[in-house]
Order: C-alpha cells, then sequence, then structure tokens
C-alpha cells in the first residue's frame, strides 16, 4: 500500500487528521520518566506516546534532529522507536533534508532500510534534490514551503507579501510531483498565509506546523487549510500535550473538537470544479474532451514562443500543469496506459525532469518499478548515471511527454542502454512530428504518441478555442 492509500485509511479508520511528533527532546520529558539514563527514560516516554495515540492519530513523525543530537545511542532509540509502531500506520521522518550529494543514498537507506513511508525535505536545492525520492513510488515527499520563525520573514516574504517567496516554492514544488507522492509542510500561525497556499495547492496534502503559538486559532487553520472535502490538512498533537498522564483522554477531545470544525466549514462536494465539455462535433477526435481540457487550463498556447532549441513555434506546450489537476491527470496517465498494456517491459523509465511525475504515475497504475537516467551526472556521491534499482538484461519502456527535436530522449535512452538495459519503446504525449519518430526508429527504437500536434491543433480549430489566423500560423510553421 502507497503512503497515500496507507494515510487515508488511517484517517478514515480512527476519524482524525492528527499526528503525533516522536521526538526525544530532554527539555520536554515529563518528571515521571526522568532518571539517570536520559536514553531509557526517553524510550520509556516515546512508548507510552505510541500507546496513548496509536487509535486516534493517522501517522507519527518523528524528528531526525533529535536523535541525531543523543549521538549513537540516540539513533539506536530511533530504530527501536519506528519497529514499535504499528504497521498499519504510516511514518513521516521529519529530516527537512537538503544535501544534494547523499540524496541518493540517504532515499534508499530511509525507504528501504528504515521503511519509513514519507520524509520531509528542503526545496532549494531543486528537483534535481527530490527526484531520488521520488522513485520509490510507495512513498511520499513533504517540501518545506514556509516556517513560522520570525528570522525567516526576510527570505520568505522576499520580493514583498504580494508575492513572497514561499508562494513560488509553492508553485514549482507542485510541478516536481503528483499530489500522491509530493505534500507541503507549513508552519505558521497565520491562517492567512496557510489560506494562500492553498488556493494555489488545493490538491496538496499539507503538514501544519506551530499552529498552536496562539490560542484561540484553530478553527481560523482548519478554514484556511482543509480542502473542499474537508481533508488534505495534518494537524499536529500539542507537544505539551505529549507530557500528560491522560493523553488518550486529551487526544480524543482534541480530535473530536476537531471532527465538529470540520463538519462546519466542508463544502458540499458536489461544488468542486469540474470541467465539462460545451461543444458537439461531428467526428470528433478520441482525445477531443482532453485537448480542449489542456488548452482551458493552459496548457496549450498560441502565439510567438522561443523554443528551448532556439526556434519559434506558433505555439507553447506546458504539461507540467496537468498534475495539479486530478481530473486531466487522470486522463492522461489513462491515454499513456492505453499504449504500455500492449508493449512488454520490465521497468518504467522517465525522462527528466517533466515527466517523472507522470512515469510515476504510471508506475503506481501498472505496478511497475521505476528507473530514470539522471539529467547530468553527478561529479560527487555516487555518481550514478541511473536512480532506481535495475538489473542489466531488463527491458524498459521509456516515457516522456513531448517529442519535439527527439534529443533529450535519446539521451536519456542510451544512458539506460550503457547500463545494460534494453530499449524497444519509447512513450511520449505529444508529438511535434517533422519526422521524429523516423528518427528515433532509425536509432532503433519505437515511438509511441497519445496525441500529435497537427491533431491538437485541428480539434482546437474545429472546437473554437483557436482563430483562422492561428491555424493558419500553425500550417505555415
Amino acid at each position: 500500500m502507497n503512503f497515500f492509500d496507507k494515510l487515508n485509511t488511517n484517517i478514515s479508520q480512527n476519524q482524525s487528521l492528527l499526528f503525533v511528533g516522536l521526538d526525544p527532546n530532554p527539555e520536554m520529558i515529563p518528571a515521571r520518566y526522568q532518571s539517570s539514563d536520559i536514553i531509557a527514560g526517553l524510550e520509556n516516554w516515546l512508548q507510552f506516546i505510541i500507546a496513548e495515540t496509536a487509535d486516534f492519530i493517522c501517522a507519527y513523525k518523528p524528528t531526525l534532529g533529535f536523535y541525531e543530537a543523543l549521538g549513537v545511542p540516540g539513533l539506536e532509540l530511533l530504530f527501536k522507536t519506528l519497529a514499535s509502531i504499528p504497521n498499519h500506520i504510516p511514518i513521516i521522518l521529519d529530516a527537512k533534508h537538503s544535501d544534494l550529494n547523499t540524496s541518493s543514498i540517504f532515499a534508499r537507506t530511509v525507504f528501504t532500510e528504515w521503511r519509513v513511508d514519507a520524509i520531509t525535505l528542503s526545496p532549494y536545492t531543486g528537483q534535481d534534490h527530490v527526484a531520488p525520492f521520488l522513485v520509490y513510488p510507495d512513498q511520499a515527499v513533504f517540501i518545506l514551503c514556509c516556517t513560522s520563525n520570525p528570522g525567516a520573514a526576510i527570505l520568505q516574504q522576499f520580493p514583498h507579501q504580494k508575492s513572497p517567496f514561499y508562494l513560488q516554492v509553492v508553485q514549482e514544488s507542485k510541478t516536481w510531483g503528483t499530489p500522491e507522492q509530493l505534500g507541503l509542510e507549513v508552519g505558521t500561525t497565520d491562517a492567512d498565509i496557510l489560506k494562500s497556499i492553498r488556493l494555489i495547492a488545493p490538491e496538496r496534502i499539507i503538514i501544519a506546523r506551530s499552529i498552536w503559538a496562539e490560542e484561540g486559532n484553530l478553527k481560523k487553520i482548519l478554514a484556511a487549510g482543509l480542502n473542499g472535502n474537508g481533508d488534505g490538512l495534518l494537524i499536529p498533537v500539542p507537544q505539551d500535550m505529549l507530557g500528560n498522564a491522560d493523553l488518550s483522554q486529551q487526544i480524543q477531545l482534541l480530535r473530536t473538537e476537531i471532527n465538529q470544525f470540520r463538519s462546519e466549514i466542508i463544502h458540499d462536494a458536489s461544488t468542486c470544479e469540474v470541467w465539462l465539455p460545451d461543444i458537439s462535433v461531428k467526428d470528433k477526435q478520441p482525445h477531443q474532451d482532453l485537448i480542449l481540457q489542456l488548452y482551458d487550463i493552459g496548457c496549450i498556447m498560441f502565439g510567438e514562443f522561443v523554443q528551448a532549441s532556439g526556434a519559434t513555434f506558433p505555439y507553447y506546450i506546458d504539461l507540467r500543469k496537468i498534475i495539479s489537476n486530478p481530473q486531466v491527470f487522470n486522463q492522461v496517465l489513462s491515454a499513456y496506459e492505453e499504449i504500455l498494456k500492449n508493449l512488454t517491459f520490465d521497468r518504467l523509465a522517465g525522462i527528466p525532469y517533466g515527466s517523472l511525475p507522470t512515469a510515476t504515475g504510471l508506475s503506481l497504475r501498472l505496478h511497475c518499478p521505476m528507473i530514470f537516467p539522471r539529467k547530468e551526472v553527478k561529479a560527487h556521491g555516487t555518481r550514478k548515471v541511473i536512480e532506481g534499482n535495475f538489473y542489466p538484461g531488463e527491458t524498459v519502456a521509456v516515457v516522456d511527454d513531448i517529442l519535439i527535436s527527439g534529443k533529450s530522449v535519446m539521451e536519456g535512452a542510451e544512458k539506460l542502454r550503457s547500463a545494460g538495459l534494453k530499449i524497444n519503446d519509447i512513450v511520449v504525449f505529444i508529438d511535434h512530428e517533422q519526422g521524429v519518430k523516423d528518427r528515433l526508429s532509425q536509432n532503433g527504437y519505437c515511438a509511441h504518441s497519445v496525441l500529435t500536434i497537427s491533431e491538437i491543433v485541428t480539434t482546437l480549430h474545429q472546437a473554437g478555442r483557436i482563430n483562422d489566423a492561428q491555424f493558419l500560423a500553425f500550417q505555415e510553421s
């Protein structure tokens, strides 16, 4: 079971959005657990917390830094604590990991050896840092986008409050992974900050932090952070509460209070925004509705756009937005799936970085392991060319988003081949045509596409989304 399903199962079964921080903080340990052996006292306290809360929360979140601060005994305590958590409860390791050099090996350690379900990451080294964690389709990452520390305001509010940097972090990180694999961590007492993040990321799970610094603020935080279904927001159990001898009773009261607030502010599910077809075209293209949706949400634009190659096209396609629209993203995955189900392969490979969310979604759907060739080979750490586990001789189906010149997908495929993998098929969503499939064939690859640019432009013209001049500009390009 992947993290998203595991979390939602616990939210449903325990009727709780609460999570507990399992932090061995010597400054917070209750007097009844204090002893000459600090590690033993902390262990007894943590075991008490787990026993008292397991039936009333949705997740545990141990903070790695507290365990590291205790040295080797602290790491041993971490392993004991992880082993004590019931298997059905998801574990979010609060690591705030930020080192690009160790991202690959750390991802393997925490997800395969420590067997945690999710991890918190710092965003500042970009998608290069996050990608090795997303190779594990059953796990998830949470990107720290905002902190309550007053000293961070000068950075987070830059350049000004109307367009603060933390919102840019939210906007960019949404393109790194699917809603099932990538959430956000927000530390704030300001409901307006949480509301602004929720508006940009309505589909993401948000871990709330530091919300208890102001009394009477809970309802405002819930109103700002919950999604239209009354969930999507994980609430921390107050740290002060974890020292109470009657913890079980206290946490049940808090759960009841939160659920009462949820019931008051849940929106009618029928009011959620759903795209519906607004035209009827004779002999419609099989993917007509999908094409129109892509245009309507801004994935397809017309004008004069300079491409990465330097060429100027009368249109521009940006598929990164689809992962923030579940309705469209689901249809895109289904379209890929129709092609992939007729192919033979052992693993999927996404081409960095645009197609990694799609490849991850397909990996989950098809129950097929995923790998990816690095866009650039690291000059540090393990110097891996390929991220993820594989065996030489296996057959890999390559997934990419847009086929323009074929250069990037062939470079990626060659890296996979250099590692002893067999590449027969390359599957893309949009083919810009102009003989690219033929060039791939000459290099030994069979290319498949869901759509061609001609099909897209013709459908948009027939539907009245683009005018005659825009259609003519495409034909002349």
